[in-house]
């Protein structure tokens, strides 16, 4: 959790011209993380609860709001940070940005930009595991407004139907872009759709990690003993906006406030410390999450950029698009 907040940290200054001089205040420095910046600071439990469970082998789909799920996976940091820069060591060689990040050798499909897009991928995923007979599974990750979008009934009743290998997560932080996501869903939310399938589903505190790992152990156990598809509802919240540049006004300070308040850091880190963990253990993890981003800060920084030859690679080529 904490390299996951570490890595949204540094982001979000790059994003904004500040440089490896991590923690301090933007610079007029030209912004080093071009285009949208989605981030996930304050939903970090959800990642690391559900990710401790899955294999190296098992797959995984995430959102436009996906950095921590790619880090929880087992996604190399700095190769993570190149792709944020545009650089042509990052992990798309710079053409996929933040919201296309991807990993195969960790199993991590891809984020996605399309909100509920990953649904259906990752049930094709679980149909093909299913098919190849191969002991893995697909772990789903969207957000609470991808439960209003189509393809969310298609992919739950396509994944329930054939009994398919997948974990469905619900990271539901309560705001779907700038508009609270209770005022436009009916019903009495996504776990009553999932349950309407017959598709087994827990709810749970997503800011407690404990209460993450426990609920995802046991779904995950059960998709991977043959039971079919399984529905987790983690309940979190965003910190930030909807993204880097969104200073969300739109939302009550003192609800923010109270939010961080009963972050899931601070609330693992009272965890630790009630249970005798020192301190100096805790700023130890801290500080080495932090020594390792400022690495990949440094790295992207040096980082070659692609050569513009590069655009017509690894695209669809229908006979157009020669670089001349």
């Amino acid at each position: 959790m904490r390299r996951i907040r570490a890595f949204e940290d540094a982001a979000e200054i790059a994003s904004q011209g500040g440089v490896a001089a991590w923690g301090l205040a933007a610079s007029s420095k030209p912004a080093l993380v071009r285009g949208p910046l989605h981030l996930s600071t304050g939903q970090e439990a959800v990642a690391a609860g559900v990710c401790i469970s899955l294999q190296k082998e098992d797959l995984l789909t995430s959102t436009h709001r996906g950095h921590g799920h790619t880090l929880a996976k087992g996604a190399n940091s700095s190769r993570m940070m190149c792709e944020l820069f545009g650089r042509a060591t990052g992990y798309n060689k710079g053409k996929g940005g933040s919201m296309h990040i991807a990993d195969f050798s960790v199993g991590m499909l891809g984020a996605n930009g399309v909100v509920a897009a990953g649904i259906p991928i990752a049930t094709g995923a679980a149909h093909a595991l299913k098919i190849r007979r191969q002991p893995h599974i697909v772990a789903c990750f969207f957000g609470d407004g991808a439960a209003n979008r189509g393809p969310f009934l298609e992919g739950l009743n396509w994944a329930q139907v054939y009994r398919l290998p997948v974990l469905f997560v619900c990271e539901d932080n309560r705001i779907s872009a700038t508009t609270p996501t209770d005022t436009m869903t009916a019903g009495e939310g996504v776990s009553a759709r999932a349950r309407a399938l017959a598709i087994p589903s827990l709810k749970v505190d997503g800011n407690d990690v404990e209460a993450v790992d426990q609920a995802a152990a046991r779904l995950i156990a059960e998709v991977r003993g043959g039971g079919g598809p399984r529905f987790l509802h983690a309940v979190t919240y965003r910190f930030k906006g909807h993204v880097s540049v969104d200073p969300g006004t739109y939302r009550n300070p003192e609800e923010v406030a109270a939010a961080k308040l009963a972050g899931p850091l601070r609330l693992a880190a009272g965890k630790l410390i009630a249970r005798g963990v020192s301190q100096a253990v805790i700023e130890r993890i801290d500080s080495e999450a932090q020594a390792e981003i400022e690495h990949a800060l440094q790295v992207a920084e040096a980082a070659p950029w692609p050569e513009a030859s590069a655009a017509y690679e690894d695209i669809l080529n229908t006979g157009a698009g020669i670089w001349q």
